[in-house]
């Protein structure tokens, strides 16, 4: 009589361990970065045709009007940028540990100071610079880089993600003291440099390396809107398109009657900043595009950098007070897609070089 085994006897396999689930590319933030840092270039192309003309549509109406319009159209993109890297530390990538967080912190400050070296240089060959070199190199240490204006964005991003980051680590358990100490130190420095001025009669640099509330808000919020589940939003884009138009309306009334530059803490940019978000949010990205826009969206840090060298090569050749309306938008234009062009064509080419980690 053959014997069987009950069925209660095989032995079953353990399953396997659960790992943390795969983390979501989120093409739409890789395209929300390359539409913000395309808008950082129409900002300052737009700022040299309002220059041009004194800022004033007395100047030349036409140039007036496009660089206004077009500086208008872009107060978005600092904002969207505050608040993506809000998502990222909070959400889409928050930091481990103190060792990751200075890996970020480096890649960001290793092409801040080549970058500062580039536009000290440049300035100095074309005779631009307010000062010696050697007093603005110590500017720039401190955190004020004059012949590269559009620095200033990393004195405050930098701070903003060390904060957001000592919050993450210490809700996870973590001390940070190191981070807390640096926290502290640039808290305390402001004044401190200020007393040192005041007792020594030295002329001490201000500090830039801190950051205005409406940042962190940006930051804060932004990660918020971000990381909505798809469909939070509602199935139809119109009214967030609809509110991004009203701020962008509302920024360039306010640019035109009130006050150029309009401040990024203005209720019409935050609308249009919220509006921009939630227009594109969870957008769904066609597969063929995505390794193309991932590139470009990785490149567009390097762009960013690299953009007001190049913007301030052409501007000569497209800028002019004496354009009418039509020319003077088809000029901006150009200016645009040139220094995007070019811009990220050195990004992408450095990064082929392995230079990614110099250049940004």
């Amino acid at each position: 009589m053959s014997s069987t085994v009950p069925l209660t006897t095989v032995p079953q396999e353990a399953p396997a361990p659960a790992g943390p689930p795969a983390r979501e590319h989120r093409y739409d933030v890789d395209l929300i970065r390359l539409l913000a840092s395309v808008g950082v270039i129409l900002c300052h192309s737009g700022s040299a045709f309002l220059d041009s003309v004194g800022r004033t549509a007395a100047g030349g109406p036409g140039v007036y009007w496009a660089g206004i319009t077009g500086d208008s159209a872009s107060r978005f993109a600092v904002p969207v940028f505050f608040a993506i890297a809000g998502w990222v530390i909070l959400v889409g990538a928050p930091p481990k540990d103190g060792r990751r967080l200075r890996q970020r912190i480096v890649r960001i400050l290793v092409p801040l100071g080549a970058w500062t070296a580039v536009y000290l240089a440049w300035g100095r060959w074309r005779g631009t610079n307010d000062g010696p070199v050697s007093a603005l190199a110590r500017d720039a240490l401190f955190g004020s880089v004059r012949p590269a204006f559009h620095l200033w964005y990393l004195y405050a991003y930098v701070p903003v993600i060390l904060l957001l980051a000592f919050v993450v680590m210490v809700k996870s358990g973590k001390r940070p003291w190191g981070l807390g100490a640096t926290l502290l130190g640039l808290g305390l420095a402001p004044v401190l440099l200020g007393d040192v001025g005041r007792l020594t009669g030295w002329d001490m640099p201000r500090l830039g390396w801190t950051f205005a509330p409406y940042q962190l808000v940006y930051a804060v919020a932004g990660a918020l809107l971000v990381a909505l589940p798809a469909g939070a939003t509602g199935r139809w884009r119109t009214p967030w398109v609809l509110l991004a138009a009203a701020g962008f309306g509302g920024v360039l009334w306010y640019q035109h009657d009130i006050h150029y530059a309009i401040p990024y803490g203005s209720l019409f940019v935050a609308l249009f900043t919220g509006g921009v978000l939630l227009s594109l949010h969870r957008l769904r990205i066609p597969e063929r595009l995505r390794p193309r826009l991932v590139r470009l969206g990785n490149a567009s840090f390097g762009a960013y950098l690299v953009h007001l060298l190049v913007l301030t090569a052409l501007s000569r050749w497209f800028v002019s007070d004496e354009l009418g309306t039509a020319a003077a938008a088809a000029s901006l234009i150009g200016l645009v897609a040139a220094t995007t062009l070019l811009s990220f064509g050195a990004a992408l080419l450095w990064g082929r070089l392995g230079l990614t980690r110099l250049l940004g």
